[in-house]
């Protein structure tokens, strides 16, 4: 047991010693009145065996309130979690292993419905509703921002958690065919004629604008100007002959379907794909954009729920080296500093790595690129014209 938690221990054996002691001596103080009523029966006044048998109800009530208490705060307690698609297998993991503390260190279930999807369109749901979350981890800041605009998290969430809410992380990948026929090997390669390149919708999924970041970022913050970036993003998507919703579905389209020639993706995602036996060539460039995957508790939610203590609990796991761990098994780059010492040699650093900062922050980001008439969607129009 940490210092940090031998007085909570103390507090909580304390309270429920003292608990159990009023309970007691409530239920003497009960069975003593009961049995003076039944003598105050045998010939005494009416308005003594009334005063004995209000003062017999209210001890009733005084136990019952005590030995409620204790087992109110034991009741099981349901969570839902909304995620971005490509954390399940980390979840999964993770899930059980918070289940378990939480039962040891409080004597109490604790049940994490999850669900998962692309991170646009979960926080989409969110907003509307349909998901009443507890829990949010997505797959980019602004995707929690924009449920933060609705009012259902309290500003200044990033703040108050670890890693300015960041808890997992990645990296952006170029996969391709066995023997990369199309000779992909930058990002600038993907502007060629006669490359089919998989992505997904930057209005719905996340790792869509990621990886939209990342290709105009690797001219706009490498020297090249505005009209630059434009031009290459432009004959990019005109490349991608459909946007899928997500990266699993972008993913299955690519490994499964066999669809495509180059797809972009999570570097871990990609990595994922290879532990499951798909040995296809990869190449992670050295110009790269920081993916960040924060994770919030949805006040308005939980506070409705009743749920924040454990809600907030199962969040601060998240950061624990064990939970980081296993994000780092799936290949996400961890934020844990211990977890990340441990994985350095198998995750070498980005040589230019960008962040979205360096592109103006989520909501320069927001407006500039993604709202409806702004870049992406000229470049859309431009790519089908």
């Amino acid at each position: 047991m940490s210092k940090s938690q031998q007085p909570t221990k103390l507090s909580k054996f304390l309270s429920e010693g003292i608990q159990a002691y009023a309970t007691k001596a409530l239920r003497t103080m009960q069975l003593s009145y009961q049995h003076a009523i039944r003598s105050w029966l045998n010939g005494r006044s009416i308005q003594s065996f009334v005063s004995l048998f209000l003062i017999s109800i209210f001890l009733s009530i005084a136990v019952a309130s005590c030995s409620g208490s204790s087992s109110a705060s034991k009741n099981d307690v349901n969570l839902k979690l909304v995620s971005f698609s490509v954390t399940k297998a980390a979840h999964d993991q993770i899930i059980p292993k918070f289940v378990e503390s939480w039962k040891k260190e409080h004597n109490q279930n604790v049940t994490i419905e999850a669900t998962y999807g692309g991170s646009g369109a979960q926080a989409a749901e969110v907003i509307a509703g349909s998901q009443e979350a507890d829990i949010v981890h997505l797959a980019l800041p602004l995707d929690v921002i924009k449920i933060q605009q609705a009012g259902l998290i309290k500003s200044g969430w990033e703040i108050r958690y670890p890693r300015n809410g960041i808890v997992s992380k990645s990296v952006a990948a170029i996969v391709t065919r066995e023997g990369n026929p199309k000779n992909i090997q930058t990002w600038a390669d993907l502007a060629k004629d006669g490359v089919k390149i998989i992505a997904a919708n930057p209005k719905t999924s996340g790792i869509a604008i990621w990886e939209f970041l990342a290709f105009w970022s690797s001219v706009s913050l490498t020297g090249g100007d505005e009209t630059a970036a434009l031009d290459y993003v432009t004959k990019v998507y005109k490349n991608i002959p459909v946007l899928t919703k997500d990266a699993r579905e972008a993913s299955d389209s690519f490994f499964q379907k066999g669809e495509g020639d180059v797809l972009i993706n999570y570097e871990n995602e990609v990595i994922l794909a290879q532990i499951g036996g798909l040995k296809l060539p990869y190449v992670v460039p050295q110009v790269n954009i920081s993916i960040d995957n924060p994770v919030a508790l949805v006040d308005k939610n939980v506070d409705k729920h009743g749920t924040r203590e454990v809600a907030q609990a199962f969040v601060n796991f998240l950061y624990s080296t064990e939970a980081q761990r296993e994000f780092a098994k799936l290949q996400y780059r961890p934020v844990n500093p211990t977890v990340t010492q441990e994985v350095a040699s198998k995750q070498p650093p980005i040589k230019t790595l960008f962040t979205s900062q360096d592109l103006g922050g989520w909501e320069l980001i927001q407006k500039k690129f993604f709202e409806d008439g702004a870049i992406f969607d000229k470049v859309q129009a431009a790519s089908k014209a």
